[in-house]
């Protein structure tokens, strides 16, 4: 397993801890506030539910807030938040994380799943295409399209400054929405075997549900895969040591997180999602909250 980066532990250097901090400073105990922060990915989403009903089981009252990502670290630098779900390291996140920062501190110990990717996908159906390159050749029946997530994604900006211009597919439209829009586009597509090509990122529940190929990319313009963590504001470790060692112990396989993304999406409630999969890995997320 990869130790490069693995807790993550962002503030600002001037920032006194208020609100959600407040009440845990100094403390070493199982009561008090969490707040937690995530944006708006399906396995961040999944993180923070998951982690709200583990830790109110251990005496905790939890706070979720969902955000966009670059408040998301703002917030955790700020300590507005406890606990921030998720980064991807060492890449795609570069810019919202300086390892040799000096407002951040990189811990050692734990990562909530190894091996995430980014990169554009289509059905497997369209049998033409199996690498980006094959694009411009497609381009008719795509309709000039290329379906994308909120601009402010890391995924985004890769593919409009560095995918687009590399592959020359300058001619494309990156259409910018949300992950739910895009995902609804590639449903009414897949449904009717229409062409379609989107932005997309391993995990995701779309891969357990639809036959997709993510199309080679022969440059690895979308580089190599991230692992990814969570945030934790500066002095969590301190206050609470135990929410630390829990959130160290949990790791996410293909298999354990799919089932819970695939929950999450036939479900359409993610408090339900999360509880429904705590009962089936009892188990394994026990062993998560041993000290």
């Amino acid at each position: 397993m990869k130790k490069h980066y693995l807790v993550v532990t962002a503030f600002a250097a001037t920032a006194v801890l208020s609100g959600c901090g407040s009440d845990n400073t100094n403390q070493e105990d199982s009561t008090g506030t969490i707040q937690i922060g995530y944006n708006l990915y399906a396995e961040a989403i999944a993180f923070s539910h998951v982690w709200e009903q583990l830790l109110e089981e251990q005496g905790y009252d939890v706070e979720l807030a969902s955000v966009e990502k670059a408040f998301l670290f703002s917030g955790v630098e700020q300590g507005d938040y406890d606990i921030g779900f998720n980064t991807w390291l060492p890449l795609t996140d570069r810019a919202y994380i300086d390892e040799n920062s000096d407002t951040i501190d990189v811990q050692e110990d734990g990562v909530l799943y190894e091996g995430a990717t980014l990169g554009l996908a289509v059905p497997t159906y369209m049998e033409d295409v199996q690498s980006i390159a094959d694009l411009p050749d497609a381009y008719d029946d795509l309709n000039g399209t290329i379906y994308g997530i909120d601009p402010g994604s890391a995924l985004m900006g890769i593919t409009e400054d560095e995918v687009i211009p590399h592959y020359g597919l300058e001619d494309f439209s990156l259409s910018a929405s949300s992950e739910q829009a895009m995902v609804a586009e590639l449903q009414n597509a897949y449904q009717n075997e229409d062409p379609i090509v989107v932005t997309l990122w391993s995990p995701h529940w779309t891969l357990g549900e639809y036959d997709l190929n993510f199309l080679d990319d022969p440059d690895r313009i979308y580089g190599e895969p991230d692992d990814i963590y969570y945030l934790a504001r500066k002095g969590l470790e301190e206050d609470h040591s135990d929410v630390i060692t829990w959130l160290n112990n949990a790791q996410f396989t293909d298999e354990t997180l799919g089932e819970l993304l695939q929950l999450q999406a036939e479900l359409d409630d993610d408090e339900e999602a999360a509880k429904q999969w705590i009962e089936q890995n009892r188990e394994l997320v026990d062993s998560w909250l041993e000290k």
